[in-house]
């Protein structure tokens, strides 16, 4: 829970201390702006509200990893996915934008941190503890990081905690092991399709190269 405290209240940060005008750059998400991928972080954190408000009397059906699906990479054609860069266009002004975030995404780190890691949640038809709950999201808070980043590197990324924590779920999802000469960060690059491997990357993988990208939903 602590490490999901750190992740989202560094991205917040990190999305506070844009300028107006890197709102309009590209963000690692294909075809995403950095407004957009802010407005799905505030959907993301409406999301975590919503489930730790949502509690569940059955046994855990799911953990921190399989929480997560692996699903084809995405084609621009979901309805959600269309729908966020309209969203996120009607604020107009950064500002709004940074507001609601850090008005809504306060409110998710403030549940988070009040919540019983003990206690189990219902969401997307699963139940789960809310402390694999949290754990699972330190992968999308780290993931988003990496993407805000992607073409603004004078602003700060993920902690090394972060995104090593962020490997190691992913692996744990793909059922992998990525080789120890990629760093954190390029194993939650390539491991996601956000970049293709280099000649020496493929190598290093091996028969995993053939199975890239491990895309999670």
């Amino acid at each position: 829970m602590d490490l999901f405290s750190h992740s989202w209240t560094a991205l917040r940060t990190a999305v506070a201390e844009l300028s107006d005008e890197d709102f309009a750059r590209p963000s690692g998400c294909t075809g995403w702006l950095v407004r957009d991928l802010a407005c799905h972080l505030v959907i993301d954190a409406q999301d975590v509200l919503i489930t730790l408000v949502t509690p569940a009397g059955a046994e855990p059906t799911v953990d921190a990893a399989t929480y997560w699906e692996l699903v084809e990479p995405p084609t621009g054609d979901d309805p959600l996915d269309a729908l966020t860069p309209r969203l996120a266009a009607a604020y107009g002004e950064p500002w709004l934008l940074k507001f609601h975030l850090d008005d809504v995404g306060a409110a998710a780190g403030r549940a988070a941190a009040l919540a019983d890691p003990a206690a189990r949640v219902s969401t997307k038809d699963q139940v789960l503890t809310v402390g694999d709950y949290l754990s699972a999201y330190v992968l999308e808070w780290t993931l988003h990081h990496v993407d805000l980043i992607a073409h603004l590197p004078a602003v700060a990324g993920p902690s090394a905690e972060s995104l090593a924590a962020a490997r190691a779920l992913l692996e744990r999802i793909a059922g992998v092991r990525f080789p120890g000469a990629l760093s954190d960060t390029d194993a939650l690059l390539v491991g996601t399709g956000r970049r293709p491997p280099t000649e020496a990357e493929t190598a290093a993988l091996g028969e995993t190269a053939g199975r890239l990208p491990f895309v999670v939903g």
